[in-house]
């Protein structure tokens, strides 16, 4: 790369008018230009021991795919990253890669670290709209059959991984679409279903088998899969989405959402189109009150916006520097005129006459010592309280492991939250042959570490079905 390096700036990306961007739901980053790939790409120093990697939990050949871009040899970039990411258009739009690869980089030591994801998704987004997309290639079958459950960023991972293995994978996904939180968590303006759906098309191509609206654990359980149907071994990536609550009273007035719900609603089954492509109830509010501080909050807040609300509050008993969310969501959300309350709490919710929420009691809190988070807690300011009009609620304070597959799996040993419990190197948990990762497991985190948890997996899947073949055959031999 160029001497001069250094001295080139970090290439901002285009972006929506954030008075335009509230109108509709269509995607807020523009991405590079070629030119703008090519400048950035060439920041990269090119590390001969390049800490990027080690921020990477699927281990992407940072340096080299950058290279390539900077090369224009964007299509190549493309397959260098899909080595080992099978979703790269997902992961350049969604990972927070300011505190993963980025954070390691070196020019960030001095200045602006080099824009990793932005390149990831201008390769990606290059490949796939110039039509070069290849099918991966698979090595010959090993019949031996492995059953998925659930179609988030893990489940998909290692379904891709061990069909490039030659196994004989089958997805099954509870709800009518496949993408799991990428497709029902995340709002079309930050993620295109129509991308999300391009990237699941290439396991298809594989030879993967999509199964949707199968509830494994209602139409079968894992003891009927492996025994029944005949499936070798199983991977659990069924996530973290039972909703959590606030238990104040007034939770259970009309209007009243979980951020799951409220998301599903607006993504999965397209309520931001009323009255064109669907017909999905939801409450429009004019009046909209969020509760939390993370990157569900951040998008409930944006998509409430998008849907008409007039005034949108963010309630957050922490201050802005303990809120988790990604910088660059909170940055839009304050664009998009969404108003942040914080060190606010609310401690009750109030209803009208035909008990639909019509406003929130609200509470200052003031921070006191760090609690088991590392954050400082938040203690209640006594007095302190007041009223605030809103017509329509949003819990966004994170959500818990669905007990359906641990309830229906006996012998499955899960921790006291009921998260799976499973060797954080193989993903192999008490059952011999069944195998979780991703948020079932670690609890609500990132796409990027949830498709780790799928790759290590993939791999013990793989050494556990080799040797179980080996040794079928030396008995077979005797």
């Amino acid at each position: 790369m160029s001497p001069k390096a250094t001295a080139i700036p970090r290439q901002p990306m285009r972006e929506q008018p954030p008075l335009e961007r509230i109108g509709n739901f269509e995607e807020v980053p523009l991405g590079y230009t070629e030119e703008q790939a090519r400048v950035e790409a060439g920041r990269c120093l090119q590390c001969k021991k390049p800490k990027c990697i080690e921020g990477c939990p699927v281990a992407v050949d940072i340096p080299g795919f950058v290279a390539l871009v900077h090369e224009g040899k964007f299509a190549e970039a493309a397959r260098k990253i899909k080595e080992t990411n099978v979703l790269p258009a997902v992961c350049g739009r969604v990972c927070p890669q300011e505190t993963q690869c980025e954070e390691l980089c070196v020019l960030g030591k001095k200045g602006e670290s080099a824009a990793i994801g932005r390149l990831e998704r201008f390769a990606a987004d290059w490949e796939r709209t110039q039509g070069l997309v290849e099918r991966p290639r698979t090595a010959p079958p090993t019949g031996r059959r492995v059953a998925i459950i659930g179609s988030g960023p893990a489940g998909l991972t290692c379904a891709a991984d061990l069909a490039r293995l030659g196994h004989d994978v089958t997805v099954f996904e509870a709800l009518h679409e496949m993408g799991g939180v990428l497709v029902y968590g995340i709002p079309e303006f930050r993620l295109p279903k129509k991308i999300l759906r391009e990237e699941i098309d290439a396991l298809r191509d594989m030879g993967v088998k999509l199964e949707t609206s199968a509830v494994i654990g209602k139409l079968a359980t894992i003891d009927e899969l492996v025994h029944e149907d005949g499936f070798d071994a199983v991977f659990v990536g069924t996530g973290a989405g039972l909703p959590h609550f606030m238990e104040i009273p007034g939770e259970n007035l009309l209007g009243v959402y979980s951020a799951n719900e409220f998301l599903t609603r607006a993504n999965l089954m397209r309520a931001y189109s009323f009255g064109e492509a669907a017909d999905t109830p939801i409450a429009r509010g004019k009046r909209v009150m969020v509760v939390g501080g993370g990157n569900v909050a951040m998008d409930s807040a944006r998509t409430a916006r998008r849907l008409g609300a007039e005034k949108v509050v963010l309630a957050y008993r922490r201050s802005r520097d303990e809120m988790p969310a990604r910088a660059e969501e909170i940055h839009h959300a304050e664009e998009e005129g969404i108003e942040f309350h914080l060190l606010t709490v609310p401690v009750e919710l109030r209803g009208d006459e035909m008990g639909r929420v019509s406003s929130a009691v609200m509470q200052k809190m003031e921070l006191g010592e760090p609690d088991d988070s590392g954050r400082r807690r938040p203690v209640p300011v006594e007095g302190s309280e007041y009223e605030e009009p809103i017509d329509v609620a949003i819990i966004a304070i994170g959500a818990g492991a669905n007990p359906l597959i641990s309830s229906t799996t006996a012998g499955l040993e899960t921790n006291r939250r009921g998260y799976i419990v499973s060797d954080p190197e193989t993903g192999a948990t008490s059952i011999p042959g069944v195998y979780a990762g991703g948020d079932i497991v670690t609890g609500s985190a990132t796409v990027i570490e949830a498709m780790g948890a799928g790759r290590r997996a993939a791999a013990a899947i793989h050494q556990h079905l080799m040797e179980v073949r080996r040794s079928t055959e030396a008995r077979a031999e005797v």
